[in-house]
């Protein structure tokens, strides 16, 4: 990642980027998308993970197999400085999820946060 993401094909890379690391589990994939700083949220309550090399291990710690989902994404927002994308992804098991992910960028293009938000569609909200 070399040009920063306030422009859609800056994003759209990137994000093709990102399903390649996720369907690859290549820790070089992983760390191109992210600063060496970068945090990490898999909960955005929860802590992150901090850090190119705990990114990595939390990643294959966490790790979907190849094959194993599909992902549709759309962004939401596109600035100089974040990203909002919603995405929807099947498990090949039968889950499915909508996705709303905030991808804060680094000047170079690379993220240096992700806070990403998740819901089982089977499970919805019980506010109604």
């Amino acid at each position: 990642m070399s040009e920063p993401a306030d422009n859609p094909d800056a994003t759209t890379r990137w994000m093709q980027g990102y399903l390649k690391a996720w369907s690859s589990n290549d820790p070089d994939h992983i760390n191109a998308l992210f600063t060496e700083e970068a945090q990490y949220f898999t909960d955005p309550f929860g802590e992150p993970w901090r850090g190119r090399p705990a990114i990595v291990a939390g990643w294959l710690d966490h790790a979907d197999e190849p094959d194993s989902f599909t992902f549709e994404w759309s962004p939401l927002a596109i600035t100089p400085e974040m990203s909002i994308i919603e995405g929807v992804t099947r498990y090949a098991a039968g889950r499915v999820y909508s996705n709303l992910w905030v991808i804060r960028w680094a000047p170079d293009g690379r993220a240096r946060e992700f806070i990403e938000w998740w819901m089982d569609q089977a499970q919805p909200s019980d506010d109604g």
